[in-house]
């Protein structure tokens, strides 16, 4: 399976560092193809522009031929059967220059098209069938559902629609870290390794 591995931190040091490594880990000795982007490691521009906006609804060469920053992620997007998303929950949904990445990435004719005369938008991405979130949040679980978990939406509601009809989503929350110790961390290390490997298989 071709996987692609979008991560968003900045620091190394962070347990979200250590989570990327094991994520990563894990899918390569399951046997899979990846490809891995960090953003942050990228300075992955997350602004969407002017011209964006206005060629929202476009063709896409010519789009590309003015952004050609973002012809690589729109290959891997089209390349991948697995999307796995690693970051860390702030304010309730996906860092900013992950936000920006789906904002300028998931664009018209990539990600979908909406046909003349139609009133819903056609999913483009059908070669992507598993959806895979591993995300980190300091409150606990019981503060983040009253929030509404903006993020799990985005994730698993509005970019899931642009994949296969049949995808496959796993949503791996850890919850509480800004009151875990060093024994805690171990276990989430652990168990995130082991529900990625799960699964992975």
């Amino acid at each position: 399976m071709n996987v692609l591995v979008v991560s968003a931190h900045p620091s190394e040091k962070s347990l979200h560092a250590t989570l990327r490594n094991e994520v990563l880990k894990e899918i390569s000795s399951a046997g899979h193809v990846i490809r891995h982007r960090d953003l942050y490691q990228e300075s992955f521009n997350p602004v969407f522009t002017a011209y964006e906006r206005t060629h929202h609804v476009g063709d896409l060469q010519q789009k590309l031929a003015q952004l050609p920053e973002l012809k690589t992620y729109v290959d891997d997007l089209r390349w991948c059967n697995a999307l796995v998303l690693v970051y860390p929950t702030w304010w309730s949904a996906q860092p900013a220059i992950l936000k920006g990445w789906i904002d300028r990435v998931f664009m018209n004719e990539v990600a979908w098209v909406l046909p003349e005369g139609a009133a819903r938008i056609k999913p483009l991405l059908t070669n992507v069938k598993r959806l895979i979130v591993v995300t980190t949040h300091g409150s606990p679980k019981y503060v983040n559902a009253l929030q509404g978990e903006a993020g799990k939406r985005i994730a698993l509601r509005s970019i899931r629609i642009m994949f296969h009809r049949r995808v496959r989503t796993t949503w791996i929350g850890v919850y509480g870290l800004d009151h875990a110790d060093g024994r805690d961390r171990e276990k989430i290390i652990g168990s995130v390794r082991r529900r990625v490997r799960r699964v992975m298989r």
